[in-house]
């Protein structure tokens, strides 16, 4: 997996579909090429100071790392948005929040793919 740095990209994926769990807001998306899985982090700065921002995101990154490497798939960019549970949650609540919005994103893709294939 890669990393996403790069404003357009955020906003790419902003403008795709967007997941909500309780730990978690996931925003995806299919890029148009078969390159690595691209994952994204953010946190806004209405839940806090730095010091909480920071900690939020370094939990959802490494929820993301242990949770994810075999769930992610290439061609896609994954943007995962603190929320105030974030930080407050259970660690293993926070892995089953991102499993289960990658998982289904990709739900919410296949069945895009079989009704075009229609």
């Amino acid at each position: 997996m890669q990393r996403i740095k790069r404003r357009k990209y955020f906003l790419a994926a902003a403008r795709a579909v967007t997941i909500r769990t309780r730990g978690v807001v996931m925003q995806a998306r299919r890029r148009n090429d078969d390159g690595p899985a691209r994952v994204g982090f953010t946190v806004t700065k209405k839940l806090g100071n730095a010091v909480y921002r920071n900690r939020c995101r370094r939990r959802l990154k490494e929820a993301v790392r242990l949770a994810l490497p075999k769930k992610v798939r290439n061609g896609c960019d994954y943007v995962f948005i603190g929320r105030a549970m974030t930080k407050d949650r259970s660690f293993k609540d926070l892995q089953a929040d991102v499993v289960f919005a990658v998982e289904k994103f990709h739900n919410q893709v296949n069945r895009q793919a079989i009704n075009n294939s229609q």
